[in-house]
């Protein structure tokens, strides 16, 4: 039992033994604020109409209570309201020799509960850029998490292979591409794909603009263009299988694929299970026309069916156009249904970002319409978009960052920076190549997962390499410090539990505490910035105590096995969470 339960069971007993009643709620303790003495903090003001006394006199009750009750209570002050507890140290110093060497801190048991995380999902129009490798690393990473807090996981990736924005592509390289290949062209699949996909922009553009100077006006123009009316058509043929366009679609398919396996491998991402649209879209179709049946949906004079949503306050949604081929929604009712099908999850968590919050919501309502009993278990993770410092990406007009041209911008920062700290000394060229890779993802990933997922970030490829601060070079640097201490450490046993600690000792001892803490926070909340910003909390606490005392050289036998217990569990407990953001842990830097 946790130590922060078993002090709230302990303020529940001392009402209940001292004032002869209940506490109406489950009492909130918090962690004692620096600049006061103590570990953790009752506020007593919310239950002055229980115990029918001030606020310090309540307090004192309460804390002469918890410091007989409890044995690991050492003490306790009282500020006006505000009780704060002391935990003694032989407390943290029993947790320490429990745990330093146990390698897998803060895992939880298995919870007997399935999670899917649907994340990456993206369209074979177009290779990975800034965007989707924040969509990754979140996705990858909330998995991993969830994996460590006891859920069973399936990491799923949608395909996004079919649709009018593939069909542009295909158009365009029918149209431009003399038959260029990966191959012929000295290109991975993905940028050659997403070449003729910007292709098929700039030609579009062009046409509208010469209809328009014609004197059409620029709506009836985008819906004249003979581009996008072949794309059309070529749509309709698709789903209508015809031989040709099949062999297009499968052949320029298949080279994006194996340019995104390849992004995949370097980020480090994996995936259990892979769906595409081309095999979920006609179980989309099905759903809608059953749904049209029990008369959950209905269906307009021109043939297009559609939801009444606006008893749940929103508005009318399409399933099906009139010319019955299907939209998004349609397709991501029958892959919500296959999914199911197929694993019985009790949560489906789908990660995508917040220009689809409407999407996600009427997807939930639509299953729940259909009388689908996984609708309670979909949630939409939804994060922020990434901008630059110059500006806003598009995929369309080939202004976006590039994943394998932003991973190669990083590694080589990365090489820079460390040869001019002059930190090459004892490495081959090999090691040198596989820490500049380490160290530009580490900055990398850490940039993009130390924020919020909810909220938009400005990504600074300069500002993520920096080996001070709250970077991810930082926390690796910390690690690649400690393993160092430990090469060099001595054979050591566990400590005298009667010692008494220093403050800097303490202060690491109650940060390892706490992972078990922040591990589970970061599950409820699905947000790996909590293990983030744990991590940089952990290596600043271990700075400190590493630069002011010493550990090695220490000649008090019983200090110097405490302060390298506190490294080595440090060490693990680092590289758990880096393990948990997809980030590596060098052993030297």
């Amino acid at each position: 039992m946790s130590i922060e339960l078993q002090l709230i069971q302990g303020i529940q007993k001392a009402f209940k033994e001292v004032y002869t009643t209940d506490t109406p709620a489950v009492p909130v303790i918090e962690q004692t604020k620096k600049e006061f003495v103590g570990d953790y903090t009752f506020v007593v003001f919310p239950y002055l109409k229980l115990s029918k006394k001030n606020p310090e006199q309540t307090a004192g009750d309460i804390g002469e209570f918890l410091k007989k009750e409890l044995n690991f209570v050492s003490g306790y002050n009282v500020i006006k309201g505000f009780l704060n507890i002391e935990i003694g140290d032989t407390f943290w110093i029993k947790f320490l020799n429990e745990n330093y060497s146990n390698t897998h801190f803060g895992k939880a048991v298995l919870k007997k509960q399935k999670v899917m995380v649907e994340y990456s999902s993206p369209n074979t129009n177009k290779p990975l850029h800034l965007g989707h490798i924040r969509n990754n690393l979140l996705g990858y990473s909330v998995a991993e998490i969830l994996a460590y807090s006891g859920y069973e996981v399936i990491k799923a990736n949608l395909i996004n292979d079919r649709g009018i924005h593939i069909c542009k592509s295909m158009l365009a390289w029918m149209k431009f591409g003399n038959g260029e290949t990966p191959q012929s062209s000295g290109m991975k699949g993905d940028h050659l794909v997403g070449k003729y996909y910007v292709e098929f922009d700039k030609a579009y553009k062009s046409e509208i603009e010469k209809l328009v100077s014609g004197g059409m006006d620029k709506e009836r123009a985008e819906n004249e263009a003979s581009l996008i009316k072949e794309a059309k058509e070529l749509l309709l043929k698709w789903e209508a299988g015809d031989e040709e366009t099949l062999r297009i679609w499968k052949m320029m398919n298949g080279w994006v694929y194996e340019g995104f396996e390849s992004t995949y491998k370097r980020l480090g991402v994996n995936f259990d299970k892979f769906y595409y649209e081309s095999n979920t879209y006609l179980l989309g179709k099905k759903a809608v026309q059953e749904g049209l049946q029990q008369g959950a949906f209905y269906q307009k004079e021109d043939g297009s069916i559609w939801i009444d949503l606006t008893a749940d306050g929103l508005d009318h949604k399409l399933l099906q156009r009139s010319d019955g081929t299907s939209v998004y929604i349609t397709q991501d009712i029958g892959t919500a249904q296959m999914k199911y099908d197929e694993y019985k999850m009790d949560r489906s968590v789908y990660v995508v970002g917040n220009e689809q919050d409407y999407h996600f919501k009427v997807l939930q309502l639509i299953l729940k319409h259909l009388g689908k009993s996984y609708a309670d278990g979909v949630y939409h993770l939804s994060y922020g978009m990434v901008d630059l410092p110059s500006g806003k990406m598009k995929s369309r007009e080939g202004t976006v960052v590039d994943a394998d041209d932003l991973l190669d911008e990083l590694h080589a920062t990365s090489e820079k920076i460390t040869k001019e700290l002059g930190k090459t000394e004892g490495f081959t060229q090999e090691q040198l190549s596989e820490l500049y890779e380490q160290i530009g993802q580490g900055a990398l990933k850490y940039f993009l997962l130390k924020v919020d997922p909810k909220k938009r970030l400005l990504f600074d490829p300069k500002e993520s390499i920096d080996f001070q601060g709250n970077t991810g070079p930082f926390v690796q640097y910390t690690y690649a410090r400690i393993s160092s201490v430990m090469r060099s450490a001595p054979a050591f046993g566990k400590v005298n539990e009667t010692q008494s600690l220093l403050a800097e000792e303490k202060e690491l001892i109650y940060a390892l505490y706490r992972f078990e803490e922040a591990v589970e926070l970061a599950a409820r909340e699905m947000s790996p910035a909590i293990i983030a910003n744990y991590a940089y909390e952990l290596v600043k606490a271990y700075n400190k105590m590493y630069h002011e005392l010493t550990i090695i050289k220490e000649a008090d036998e019983q200090k110097r096995n405490l302060r390298l217990m506190l490294s080595g569990m440090t060490r693990n407990v680092v590289k758990t969470a880096l393990g948990l953001l997809g980030i590596a842990a060098p052993e030297k830097m």
